[in-house]
C-alpha cells in the first residue's frame, strides 16, 4: 500500500497539471524543447542591423551583444506567452507565432 502512494501522488499531480494547461501550453513546450535541444538549429535571433547591410564586419563584442539581446528578447516573449497561456487567454497564440519567428521554427 505504501509503495503505491508515490504513484498515486504522481498521477494526481499530473492530472492537475493537465487540467491547468492553457490553449498554448503544448506549443510553448514544443518551442522550448526545440530551442533547448543539444545542437539545435533553433536559436533566438534579431533582425539584421543596418551596419551589417552596409558591409561592416561584426566584431566579437558586437556578436556577443547581439546574442545577449536576442536571448533577452526571446525570454521576454516566452514569458509573455506563458503568462497569457496561464490566464487561458487565446491571445497567447499570436505571441507563440512571434516566438516561433524569433527562433526560426515553422
Amino acid at each position: 500500500m505504501l509503495r503505491s502512494l508515490p504513484v498515486i501522488g504522481l498521477m494526481l499531480g499530473l492530472g492537475t497539471a493537465l487540467a491547468h494547461a492553457g490553449p498554448c501550453t503544448q506549443e510553448i513546450q514544443r518551442i522550448e524543447k526545440a530551442v533547448n535541444a543539444p545542437n539545435s538549429p533553433y536559436t533566438p535571433t534579431l533582425p539584421q542591423s543596418i551596419g551589417a547591410q552596409i558591409d561592416r564586419q561584426p566584431t566579437p563584442s558586437s556578436i556577443a551583444r547581439a546574442e545577449q539581446e536576442a536571448t533577452a528578447n526571446y525570454k521576454a516573449v516566452l514569458s509573455r506567452a506563458q503568462t497569457l497561456d496561464n490566464q487561458n487567454n487565446p491571445e497567447c497564440q499570436k505571441v507563440v507565432k512571434e516566438l516561433k519567428d524569433l527562433v526560426g521554427l515553422q
